[in-house]
């Protein structure tokens, strides 16, 4: 049951009704007796700073029990967090090992392996069961989520809130309960404002819970306080849509997290966006008032909805395309021919790129609408820059093309512990330094493609390889690098038996090929280093009315373990790859799927006696899947 809060009955009689419904984070904060009045006093702050003269009246979801009931499982526990340690977004690891030290005290984290883990964990159980173990209990506890649900869908049923605020964990709780479609949380939660604040919702780890994608709420209008210093694992969420609104509420305060409910509460931004936003009783009087507010990533300005919903499932979609007007194609082309150092500096990039422009000329695409980045500029930070204009404000149906031509790699990458445990597929960039700051890897490009509608088109074109060897005699020139030696050794140990350097897992590298862990993270594979066959990390979208992730189409110029080539044309360069490319594009008899231009850009490659088979990848059926930019837009 929830806890309702005393009501003041001086308050003024005009005054406009205001009922709160608080959804609190972990913490056992209800055994707290300063944790109501706490969050009632810094709500009516923030309501009185917006101008609101009434008596707000407020009541509190009480869960915690549900948790403590639930079936306690140390290894769920334990992976679970470690899980949503690795996840974070934006906390380094040495800000998320001071935080663990403030929250456990100098026993902090174990040094590396699963055994110093569980004994970690063993000896905070109390701490993490209630922090952190609480989420990771929710993430891996359907029963206890659905009980968690049903608790919500309750109160919000009897005690008709206006407003919603969802802190933490509470926020997940929040929104698992209102995106079900189908479920009666949903229809509870319909025409209400919700908070979320201090939220892991678009945490990768979190986010998978929800099918791998966030999207919209049957909610009047959802506001996302974000706090770019709050350690939590919190994250921003990026949402072209009409009724949803990020704020950028940036606060620092002495000593740890910048987790405080109070401190979001009670920010102006609060105040400004949300409070006057539910005064003025409609989303559009935003547009003036959160111009400033941009500066957060995927900030939008508010809009009413033209036209009432007739269900849930449309109110739902209603919500789904970008608030401004964006341009149905874009392109953004990438060639790096002159790298700092002389060996590995390549011939045939640039021109490339100008023939990728050609086509895409050719099939309709506006010059202005495609961008190239050459050389010295194409540095990480540059890419990435230009990656986000690429993608932003894509809708449905509209086509967007990102092309790379130059040397790939290999990271080893660093996981719990700071051991080895796989490699990170990269793009090298310019100012590459075999650090993920200064390289291009998916991880970060994941945060963006994941999260277009369903409906958009985009291909992703890669003219290089990630398997190393680098040769330097005229046609048989690589786009690959391989990894110099201090960065080898992290993936290698000594065979004192055999008296030789070997993997330290059980994989095997190809002469010519990058020493390659058994887990690989491919670029534009979503993150996740899955063997062949294996299960999404997502659960299962449908309860949530959408189809997961988006994946774009995906060709590269070769497999995973071969090498992608230079060619000269006459006395042209090119990749390999890509003249096959733009030779078939151009012929008379344009291919019209992408299985058949993969096949007859294969047919070329052979032809031309280069050992590498294109690749195709993408969502389920690609092979089969019309190529739709190749009629020119009307």
């Amino acid at each position: 049951m929830p806890k309702r809060s005393a009501r003041n009955p001086s308050g003024p009689a005009d005054a406009p009704r205001l009922r709160i419904l608080c959804v609190h984070g972990v913490g056992q904060q209800e055994a707290d007796p300063r944790f109501e009045p706490a969050w009632r006093e810094a709500a009516c702050a923030g309501l009185r700073a917006a101008g609101f003269t009434g008596d707000p009246e407020f009541e509190f979801v009480r869960y915690d029990a549900l948790f403590a009931a639930a079936p306690r499982n140390l290894e769920i526990w334990r992976k679970g967090f470690l899980r949503l340690l690795t996840s974070g977004l934006h906390a380094a690891a040495d800000r998320v090992q001071d935080w663990l030290g403030g929250l456990f005290g100098r026993r902090g984290l174990p040094s590396a392996g699963p055994r110093g883990v569980g004994e970690w964990v063993a000896t905070v159980r109390e701490d993490l069961q209630w922090t952190a173990g609480m989420v990771a209990q929710w993430a891996a506890d359907d029963t206890l989520r659905a009980r968690a649900r049903a608790r919500l869908t309750a109160d919000l049923e009897r005690f008709q809130p206006d407003v919603i605020l969802a802190h933490s964990l509470g926020s997940l709780i929040a929104y698992d309960t209102f995106a079900r479609p189908d479920e009666p949380g949903a229809r509870a939660a319909a025409g209400r404002w919700f908070v979320s604040f201090g939220s892991q919702i678009n945490n990768p780890f979190v986010r998978d819970r929800f099918g791998g994608r966030i999207t919209a709420l049957p909610t009047r209008h959802w506001f996302h306080l974000f706090n770019r210093h709050d350690d939590a694992f919190t994250a921003p969420i990026r949402l072209p849509l009409p009724r949803f609104t990020q704020v950028a509420t940036t606060f620092d305060l002495e000593g740890l997290l910048d987790h405080d409910a109070a401190a979001y509460l009670t920010h102006p931004e609060t105040a400004r966006v949300v409070w006057r936003s539910w005064l003025a009783r409609a989303p559009a009087a935003l547009a003036v008032d959160v111009a400033n507010v941009r500066a957060a990533v995927g900030t939008r300005p508010a809009e009413a909805a033209t036209r009432k919903p007739r269900s849930l499932r449309e109110a739902m979609a209603l919500t789904i395309g970008s608030t401004r007007r964006t341009v149905a194609r874009r392109a953004l082309l990438v060639g790096i021919n002159d790298y700092p150092r002389p060996e590995m500096r390549l011939e045939g990039c640039v021109n490339d790129v100008y023939l990728v422009s050609e086509r895409l000329q050719e099939f309709g695409f506006g010059a202005e609408n495609i961008r190239i980045v050459l050389n010295e500029r194409a540095t990480a930070g540059a890419i990435r820059e230009r990656l986000e204009w690429l993608l932003d404000g894509c809708d449905d149906e509209q086509e967007r093309v990102f092309f790379y031509s130059g040397h790939g790699a290999q990271l080893p990458g660093y996981g719990y512990g700071e051991t080895v445990d796989r490699a990170d597929e990269c793009l090298v960039p310019f100012d590459f330094d075999w650090t993920p700051e200064r390289a291009v890897v998916d991880n970060w490009f994941y945060e963006l493609y994941s999260q277009l509608p369903p409906g958009a088109q985009m291909l992703a074109v890669f003219d290089c390889c990630h398997s190393g060897g680098m040769s330097r005699d005229g046609n048989a020139r690589v786009r690959g690098l391989s990894p110099p030696d201090d960065i080898r050794h992290r993936v290698l140990s000594w065979d004192p038996e055999n008296e030789a350097w070997k993997l330290r897992t059980d994989a095997r590298a190809a002469p010519g090929e990058a020493v390659k862990p058994v887990r690989v993270r491919r670029m534009f594979r979503g993150t996740r280093a899955m063997p062949e066959g294996a299960k999404p990390p997502w659960d299962n979208p449908a309860p949530f009315g959408h189809p997961g992730p988006f994946f774009p189409v995906i060709l590269e110029a070769c497999q995973e373990h071969q090498l992608a080539y230079e060619h000269r044309d006459g006395a042209t360069p090119y990749g390999a790859f890509t003249w096959s490319l733009g030779r078939v594009l151009g012929e008379k008899r344009r291919p019209q799927t992408w299985g058949e231009l993969v096949r007859r850009a294969e047919k070329r490659l052979s032809q031309l006696r280069y050992a590498q088979t294109p690749a195709l990848e993408g969502p389920s059926g690609v092979a089969g899947r019309k190529i739709s930019w190749l009629k020119p837009a009307r």
